[in-house]
């Protein structure tokens, strides 16, 4: 690739073991490929808590000064979020532009995002993150000239004033607030049409899109690197027994994602917050797997925090990783997990068994009581469930109906006659 950015990275251990450190520089480092740039060093610092001034401490700030003159690079990205004032004072020692982890990451989402609404969404999280940091810049916006951390909005964006900004920002959230709408009404029209939708989610390179290029015939892209697809994709297809249902493949998540990024794609991780089945898909052959899980789960919760009871977990590239002794492991702290490699298909067969398996057990057949007053849970019902029989009563509607546990927990005052009885009375009162 030709005039690629020539990067140092910078890390802070605050007491964590130096393996997790090196792990996550690591990640850092294949952050730096995904945006296109050329790491030639790595510089980490110990200290109890970040110096409020210049993160590092100045004295490191002024050897890291040192080090990117030596080895001549052009930028310099540490792996955490900076504040304003730590940028503006680094970039008065080091003289190269410097962006952050946060910043590295926006970048990135802006070279992957190929739809209207995913480029929206990016360039809502690149303003959100810009607006504090327009002083904070300083003499690096005359250095900027392109490159990683400029792209998306674009270098001339950052020298418009905040009131623009501001506008720009209300602008977007109107767009993505029309989409956001229009996601609502495909999500409401499959759950009119009983269509069951199974949301793969797992940190980001873990196999997503290829299990779903696997489970459905689809031929989405994939590539072996970071954030290799952005945009959420929907595609149909079989389980046992043939049954149709929809798959979708969401964003991949990551450590330390930006706040700014998840407020932003708060209407594509909706589609997570709706699905039916969460298949929670995790690399096997990563060194990090366990963290990643913990992850991807932190992240579940803050969408969800019920998420645990739609997960099935999916250990996928078994061609590449997890011996014997790990599978012993596994097996004893995630007994209901899969085994599967979505390169190869291995393991797919019992994969669609263990969904099918894991769809009839969540639901369940209920007989409800309804008193004529309730029209918004017949409504619901006949929207929403699998309604075996209907018979209208002098006093009540009796209903027989496959729901899932979610309404069985909603109308679960309407399942016997005596407490219908009692619904009856305290709506007369």
């Amino acid at each position: 690739m030709q005039n690629q950015e020539k990067a140092i990275l910078v890390g802070l251990n605050l007491g964590k073991h130096d393996q997790e450190i090196e792990r996550s520089m690591d990640e850092l480092t294949l952050l730096a490929d995904t945006a296109g740039a050329v790491v030639l060093d790595q510089l980490v610092q110990r200290r109890q808590f970040p110096d409020r001034a210049y993160y590092i401490g100045k004295g490191k700030t002024e050897e890291l000064s040192a080090l990117v003159q030596m080895r001549e690079a052009d930028l310099v990205i540490f792996n955490d979020e900076l504040s304003p004032s730590q940028i503006r004072n680094i970039d008065k020692i080091i003289e190269v532009k410097v962006i952050d982890r946060t910043a590295l990451i926006l970048d990135i989402f802006a070279q992957r995002a190929l739809s209207k609404e995913g480029k929206l969404q990016v360039e809502l999280a690149q303003l959100h993150y810009l607006l504090p940091r327009l002083i904070g810049l300083g003499n690096q916006l005359s250095r900027l000239g392109g490159g990683i951390g400029t792209r998306g909005p674009g270098e001339t964006q950052l020298e418009v004033d905040r009131r623009v900004i501001r506008r720009k920002i209300g602008g977007l959230r109107q767009e993505i607030n029309l989409l956001r709408k229009q996601r609502l009404l495909h999500r409401q029209h499959r759950k009119r049409n009983r269509c069951l939708v199974i949301s793969l989610v797992g940190y980001t390179n873990a196999g997503k899109s290829t299990l779903l290029n696997a489970l459905t015939g689809a031929d989405l892209y994939t590539e072996d690197k970071l954030f290799a697809t952005l945009d959420p994709m929907v595609r149909r297809g079989l389980i046992n027994g043939g049954k149709e249902v929809l798959f979708t493949d969401t964003v991949g998540f990551i450590e330390k994602l930006p706040k700014q990024l998840i407020a932003a794609f708060k209407a594509t991780l909706e589609e997570i917050a709706d699905a039916d089945i969460l298949l929670h898909i995790v690399d096997l052959s990563h060194p990090d797997y366990l963290n990643q899980i913990k992850v991807v789960r932190e992240h579940l919760a803050g969408i969800d925090p019920d998420y645990y009871l739609r997960e099935l977990l999916a250990f996928n590239k078994i061609d590449k990783g997890g011996d014997n002794c790990e599978r012993i492991f596994l097996n004893r702290e995630f007994p209901a997990a899969m085994y599967i490699s979505a390169l190869n298909h291995e393991g797919l067969p019992g994969l669609k068994e263990t969904i099918a398996a894991f769809i009839k057990k969540r639901r369940c057949q209920l007989k409800f009581y309804l008193p004529y007053s309730a029209g918004k849970q017949l409504a619901e019902l006949q929207d929403l469930g699998d309604l075996q029989s209907i018979e209208y009563r002098t006093d009540c509607i009796e209903i027989t109906a496959v729901v899932d546990p979610e309404m069985a927990s909603k109308l679960r005052r309407f399942t016997s006659p005596i407490q219908k009885a009692e619904d009856n009375q305290s709506t007369h009162q």
